[in-house]
């Protein structure tokens, strides 16, 4: 289907952008709201295991996660392994999650809007099968 990717990343960047804005009040980016999601759906969690998830460098979820402990939206716990860190949500980290879920919940039904749940439905269940194609013989990460 040529054309593909580009109406894909066409949607990308402006999509990336207001969910940018959406959490600003927060001091949040995407790029942090996908280690706060992670946790929150993972429960505590290793930087390598949150690294893996999105296929980035372990350095790339450091930093991420170094601001989100600035931001004391994570903590450090004690892991049986010294060598790892294991992170969490706190209770601040929490309400936070709530807050924006809900916020982001709002914003995908506004993009959704008049389009038929079926053909909504198709594509929830599409894009992961295309990334899993993507992702065969990809062994590269990126930042």
């Amino acid at each position: 289907m040529e054309g593909f990717f580009q109406r894909y990343l066409s949607l990308y960047r402006p999509l990336i952008s207001r969910l940018n804005d959406l959490m600003s009040t927060y001091e949040l980016s995407y790029s942090l709201w996908q280690v706060i999601f992670y946790i929150k759906n993972n429960g505590p969690s290793t930087l390598i295991e949150i690294a893996n998830q999105y296929n980035v460098e372990k350095p790339t979820i450091t930093r991420r996660v170094q601001r989100l402990e600035d931001l004391q939206i994570v903590k450090q716990i004690p892991s049986t392994n010294k060598r790892e860190k294991v992170i969490q949500l706190t209770e601040l980290g929490d309400e936070i999650y709530q807050v924006c879920r809900i916020k982001i919940t709002e914003l995908e039904n506004s993009v959704m809007e008049g389009i038929a749940k079926e053909d909504q439905m198709i594509t929830f269940h599409t894009l992961p099968k295309i990334q899993e194609n993507i992702m065969k013989g990809d062994g590269s990460k990126s930042e």
